[in-house]
């Protein structure tokens, strides 16, 4: 049995209801579920993205997120544009709300509107069930801020989470708890694969293609395939589709304290999931060259996406290897998974890579699949282009897409010094 291998918390995941609409009826004295209103930018007329509406127009089946000309024409609403500072302002409230039941170090701010909250050391404090808790911290945002708000109860971090994403938001009271045993009656019937937490649609896509339609037929895949075919990310998605998640709120909040190398941009104009792979393949040889230059090689790499200031929030993931290295290809590989994973096609305006987990590069370390000739020759070859562009500038020698219009490598070069440091 899960439960009997992995302890158990009293994780709470909330989540503000439909909160840039909310925010925006309140200040106004409307009530959002029975006013029709959407958040968007007036001037990008019927292309602007709904970045929230309210829970009256979802009732009529207009999506959070979607674009103007979308929404039937047979129904009324009034459009009123983003106010980032206005919804800061509330996030701090409600942030202020959870600071009166739990210490800081057990919140998990997760995005704008929704936090984790471990609750398991204040139960015999309050005296009070997780569900109970859960209940008088909802109606206290209520009380004090006007917001409703949704949460899911579980062991960990991932069953609270989704449990709040399929479930509490379809309950009256707006609270939902799975625990181990709802794994098999509720985790697995998730279809399609994108509605769980942590898959996006790219990877939604590619685990399709391997037959896996639902977070069932996840579960019953062979773990160690997973592994071969997405490296650490597969084993985790099997985890995550059997119930199983070892974070923690404390182990989230961490700040990585070793030295990392790390290279990130604001993009120009938005980008989608195509055309950022260019930047993200240029940022990956920037960082991997810096590894090598200072002959070191790393244990974690990471990505960070931050999306469009109109559609606001992002995600940074580490992925920790194996094996370090300095390979610019497998650095490359290991983003193409995260993106993969977590992004969710909104737009695209800034993005990040860091390498952390240093080493001093000394041997070469081996499994029995890898083939040493085929590494060697790869390490020969970038080992090439650095001494190449050390001498010649980095704009001597590029890969092709750096021609194509998306890419921004030569400005950024032009900009920051033609020679390596």
């Amino acid at each position: 049995m899960i439960e009997s291998l992995y302890p158990e918390r009293h994780i709470l995941s909330i989540d503000l209801k439909s909160f840039f609409a909310s925010c925006e009826c309140i200040v106004r004295r409307l009530d959002p579920f029975i006013f029709p209103l959407v958040v968007a930018n007036p001037n990008q007329g019927g292309g602007a993205i709904t970045l929230a509406v309210t829970p009256a127009l979802k009732k009529l089946g207009v999506p959070s997120r979607g674009r103007i000309y979308e929404i039937p024409k047979n129904i009324k609403y009034v459009i009123v544009p983003p106010r980032m500072s206005l919804y800061i302002k509330f996030s701090e409230k409600v942030l202020s709300i959870y600071l009166d039941y739990v210490a800081k170090e057990d919140i998990h701010i997760y995005s704008i509107d929704e936090c984790f909250l471990d609750v398991t050391d204040y139960l015999k404090l309050y005296k009070k069930t997780d569900y109970e808790l859960a209940k008088e911290i909802l109606d206290e945002i209520t009380k004090r801020t006007g917001l409703t708000a949704t949460c899911g109860i579980g062991p960990n971090i991932l069953l609270a989470k989704v449990a709040m994403d399929v479930e509490a938001k379809k309950d009256k009271n707006g609270i939902a708890k799975w625990t181990y045993e709802d794994v098999k009656s509720k985790l697995w019937k998730i279809a399609p694969l994108s509605k769980m937490w942590g898959i996006g649609p790219r990877m939604e896509k590619r685990l399709n293609r391997l037959g896996i339609n639902s977070i069932g037929d996840l579960a019953q895949y062979d773990k160690y395939e997973l592994k071969s075919l997405f490296g650490v990310l597969g084993e985790e998605l099997w985890e995550h589709s059997n119930g199983i998640d070892l974070s923690t709120i404390k182990n989230k909040n961490c700040q990585i304290k070793d030295k990392s190398y790390s290279n990130s941009q604001v993009l120009f104009k938005d980008y989608d999931g195509n055309n950022v792979q260019i930047i993200i393949k240029e940022m990956v040889d920037v960082v991997s060259r810096r590894l090598r230059n200072n002959n070191k090689q790393a244990f974690n790499v990471g990505l960070a996406i931050g999306y469009s200031k109109n559609v606001g929030g992002g995600f940074y993931h580490v992925m920790k290897l194996n094996n370090p290295t300095d390979s610019s290809n497998i650095i490359l590989k290991v983003c193409k998974l995260l993106f993969d994973k977590y992004y969710n096609n909104k737009p695209i305006r800034k993005v990040g890579v860091t390498v952390c987990g240093l080493v001093i590069k000394e041997n070469i370390q081996l499994n029995l699949f890898e083939n040493f000739d085929l590494i060697r020759k790869e390490d020969k070859k970038e080992i090439t282009i650095d001494e190449i562009t050390s001498k010649y500038g980095k704009n001597s020698l590029l890969r092709a897409s750096s021609l194509l219009p998306d890419s921004t490598i030569i400005e950024r070069n032009k900009k920051i010094g033609g020679h390596s440091a």
